[in-house]
């Protein structure tokens, strides 16, 4: 199952490229994620023409959404939080906080940068996604996820518009 993973829009302080949007349709996507920093509603329901969005607050939100949200696909736990309560990247903890919620996949935001990883911790593996920022990256190209979800857990990156 293929999912879209944003993160960091802060729309509408900067522009929302339409071509995210048609990504993600010519994708397929089944559900979209976005990890925070939205800003406003309106961007949520620009992206819940396309899929069912799952979507949490980040640090620079203002609108009611959950501090945390799971998603359970083909037999994997996810857990999508904003992440600007863990330091910067700091896998650890974010590898102990999936851990504790017996996520399988653990996605977050606010550093405006791409990350994936898996780890395996205590006899289990974590699979570690930041989408990026498809309007305000950080020491990176802007970017959006797809996550395919099956058997397997595979992760690829799309960058938006070359900067």
């Amino acid at each position: 199952m293929l999912i879209g993973v944003l993160s960091d829009t802060h729309f509408p302080k900067a522009y929302f490229p339409d071509r995210v949007l048609r990504f993600f349709e010519e994708k397929k996507v089944k559900y979209i994620i976005h990890a925070g920093d939205i800003t406003e509603k309106q961007l949520l329901d620009l992206l819940e023409s396309v899929a069912p969005v799952i979507a949490v607050k980040g640090n620079a939100d203002r609108i009611d959404l959950p501090e945390e949200e799971t998603l359970k696909v083909q037999g994997k736990l996810i857990l999508v939080l904003h992440g600007h309560n863990f330091l910067s990247l700091d896998t650890q903890n974010l590898t102990y906080k999936a851990l504790e919620e017996d996520a399988d996949i653990l996605i977050f935001g606010h550093t405006h940068r791409p990350y994936y990883n898996k780890i395996t911790a205590m006899g289990k593996e974590v699979v570690l996604l930041n989408p990026g920022s498809p309007t305000l990256p950080r020491m990176s190209e802007p970017t959006v996820a797809i996550l395919n979800v099956g058997r397997d857990i595979d992760v690829t990156f799309h960058v938006v518009w070359k900067i």
